[in-house]
């Protein structure tokens, strides 16, 4: 799967020293595992606060075995500006490849937030967390917020057109690329591995107690149908989950412009309401 990418509009210096809570702070390439893909970029709003400094961690998408956390700069750069005392985490993962399938980019999440979660007091945030992603990494990211409540329970999460039910999206394909990528990350069919493809769609941990969520999709993506996001939305209206569903007729998978800056402008007005 090809997920879009945005054009690099914003510039960034390293700095090598510890957190100053009086000055913004952008550090790159944070290694928070081993392997060389478990790296984040650290941007810290200026005036942190342990109890007040909102977190927001981004994760890329690509069909889970390309991508890079750069091609989420131009979304960085926007929510830097529309959220300026939210705290951004860009993340890497490892790429679905031999031997690191599926579940292996579901876990780096997992540790990504952990660690961040267990920094908290050097980077001065507090522990309300956002998810934000976009294709595969929308999928990451609903499977976090909706598979685990340790040792954060996400406040809300942004999906920007991710895969949601990976049986059906396997089983009805959009293009003829979807099944031959499916089964390279997860390594094998619904039939040969359904339990994989049943513990890695966030479809079946959706519940009540689900994180308030926001959905975007476009009406002729031909990357992840936007089947996969009514499913969502029928689930989450089910279980009573705050959520809004925003479906743009002629958007692909992904968009810029005037939809793009629509899009961003109801994210603000999301988590004002629901991240408090």
């Amino acid at each position: 799967m090809i997920l879009i990418l945005f054009t690099l509009v914003f510039s960034s210096c390293k700095k090598e020293d510890a957190p100053d809570q009086d000055m913004s702070v952008t550090m790159l390439n944070v290694s928070y595992g081993t392997n060389a893909q478990q790296k984040m970029d650290v941007y810290l709003p200026a005036t942190r606060s342990a109890t007040t400094t909102k977190v927001m961690i981004m994760i890329h998408g690509g069909g889970w075995n390309t991508g890079d956390k750069t091609d989420f700069n131009e979304y960085v750069d926007s929510l830097k500006k529309r959220e300026p005392s939210y705290a951004i985490f860009n993340i890497n993962y490892r790429l679905a490849n031999t031997p690191d399938l599926f579940p292996a980019q579901e876990l780096d999440v997992k540790a990504a937030i952990e660690f961040i979660y267990n920094q908290r007091q050097e980077y001065k945030i507090s522990d309300k967390f956002v998810l934000v992603g976009g294709s595969a990494g929308a999928h990451l990211a609903l499977l976090q917020g909706y598979k685990y409540s340790t040792p954060v329970k996400a406040k809300a999460i942004i999906d920007f057109f991710g895969p949601t039910e990976l049986i059906s999206m396997y089983n009805n394909p959009p293009n003829p690329l979807v099944q031959p990528t499916l089964l390279s990350v997860t390594g094998g069919t619904p039939t040969t591995n359904n339990m994989i493809y049943t513990q890695s769609s966030p479809i079946n941990f959706v519940s009540a107690q689900s994180p308030p969520t926001m959905i975007f999709h476009g009406g002729t993506d031909i990357v992840v149908s936007p089947s996969q996001s009514v499913l969502l939305d029928t689930k989450l209206q089910t279980a009573g989950v705050v959520h809004q569903y925003f479906f743009y007729p002629t958007e692909g998978h992904g968009w810029f412009g005037a939809n793009l800056s629509d899009s961003f402008n109801k994210i603000q007005a999301f988590l004002a309401a629901n991240v408090q």
